[in-house]
């Protein structure tokens, strides 16, 4: 399974899984998301429902006992959803997302991470808090 299908799958629930693999492969090495490419993804299964991502990995991050800065932090949004966050991890969800930066830049990449993630959810179906910039 891919670490974004994980990703999905601590939030949506097992049924988004398979609507990940294809989200994942729409987008063109190096290119961002365009708005057809995300109104595409959304109209698939998983889109069909809204979940509310900040009450579930709120719920998740409490559940840790650490205080995690998940909705500005790729690792920590990770930590929260009880995924491997390391390095290696983080580098090979990067291929997933098509990164095309340098991986030994962690930060300019994480923040790209998160970025990506979270437009990601929110194109299928993720309701994202005010706060959390896509």
């Amino acid at each position: 399974m891919s670490i974004f299908g994980s990703i999905m799958g601590a939030i949506f629930g097992h049924g988004a899984q398979a609507k990940t693999a294809e989200s994942t492969t729409t987008t063109a090495p190096g290119a961002a998301p365009s708005a057809s490419a995300s109104a595409s993804a959304a109209s698939g299964t998983a889109a069909a429902q809204t979940v509310d991502v900040a009450a579930i990995v709120d719920k998740a991050a409490a559940a840790t006992g650490e205080k995690l800065d998940w909705r500005s932090s790729i690792v920590d949004l990770m930590k929260a959803l009880g995924l491997d966050s390391s390095l290696a991890a983080r580098k090979e969800l990067a291929k997933e997302l098509h990164y095309t930066g340098d991986t030994s830049n962690t930060a300019t990449m994480n923040v790209w991470l998160h970025q990506q993630v979270m437009a990601k959810l929110a194109a299928n179906g993720g309701k994202l808090p005010d706060d959390i910039k896509t």
